[in-house]
């Protein structure tokens, strides 16, 4: 018989019905298109123009994408409320796989996996900072169209002494920025992705899920094209391979999470005048 209380560390969720290709696509684009849309449509809509109102333009932007990843974090919820049948922290954690992460021969939870967040840190940053530029720019070079219009670099205007000066004291812009962290490298693109898609996509990707799920993460940026070869790249091995290996979305929301909580450190230094 089984064990009640070991219940929501038990039963890979791949042991469960899986989803078709066709409703992994269905929740994809039930993320990507409407990112897209506050992207490429709302933002240029409602923003002020970034050259006159940097803060102004960045505020919008986010706060219209932080909807978007409020979404899918809904969406996350919809469907373990629709396969599970309630929302309890119990049943969400298996679901989504928000457990210590699982030795891979023996499936038992080994604390010491965790150590594989260092070396996995370290190379997200190594692929942020030396290896992004090259690809990125080798890919627009070959797709001009999917180059980052000016209107959208809000990371060059950072560097503006005038643009420090209106973020001191800014405490809204802060506050946006750590919601937005939130839901983008937790509540919103992990549980979607890491956790509702992952688990259940090995009845069509088989052991490449991990694969798979990564690229679609990748491509589902379509609201920032210019980064998607290192997005997927990144996202294969250090966001959903850790996460598939050791059957944990921990995994890879602390590893996602790393850049976040770097630009939160870097945005409150700036709104307390420390720049």
């Amino acid at each position: 018989m089984t064990n009640q209380a070991e219940t929501p560390d038990r039963a890979p969720a791949e042991t469960t019905p899986q989803y078709s290709l066709a409703k992994i696509l269905g929740i994809w684009a039930a993320a990507a298109i409407p990112m897209a849309i506050l992207g490429w449509i709302a933002a240029p809509a409602l923003a002020p123009d970034l050259a006159s109102d940097p803060i102004g333009a960045a505020f919008t932007r986010v706060g219209l994408l932080t909807l978007g990843l409020i979404w899918q974090f809904v969406l996350s919820m919809i469907f373990v409320y629709r396969e599970e049948g309630d929302l309890r922290w119990a049943t969400v954690r298996r679901r989504l796989w928000l457990n210590t992460p699982r030795d891979p021969k023996t499936g038992e939870p080994r604390a010491r996996l965790w150590l594989w967040l260092v070396p996995l840190l370290v190379l997200i940053a190594l692929i942020d900072v030396a290896l992004a530029p090259t690809l990125d720019g080798l890919w627009v070079s070959l797709f001009p169209f999917f180059a980052e219009p000016p209107g959208f670099a809000f990371g060059t205007a950072l560097g503006l002494p005038e643009v420090q000066a209106q973020l001191v004291g800014n405490w809204g812009f802060l506050a946006l920025m750590v919601v937005f962290a939130l839901f983008n490298t937790v509540l919103g693109e992990e549980f979607l992705f890491r956790g509702v898609l992952l688990p259940k996509m090995n009845g069509v990707f088989g052991r490449w899920d991990w694969v798979a799920n990564g690229v679609l993460f990748g491509v589902y940026h379509l609201h920032q094209p210019w980064g998607m070869v290192t997005l997927i790249i990144g996202s294969v091995f250090l966001l959903a391979l850790p996460a598939r290996r050791f059957r944990s979305t921990w995994m890879s929301i602390i590893v996602h999470s790393g850049q976040s909580v770097f630009f939160l450190f870097l945005i409150l230094g700036l709104v307390l005048g420390l720049a």
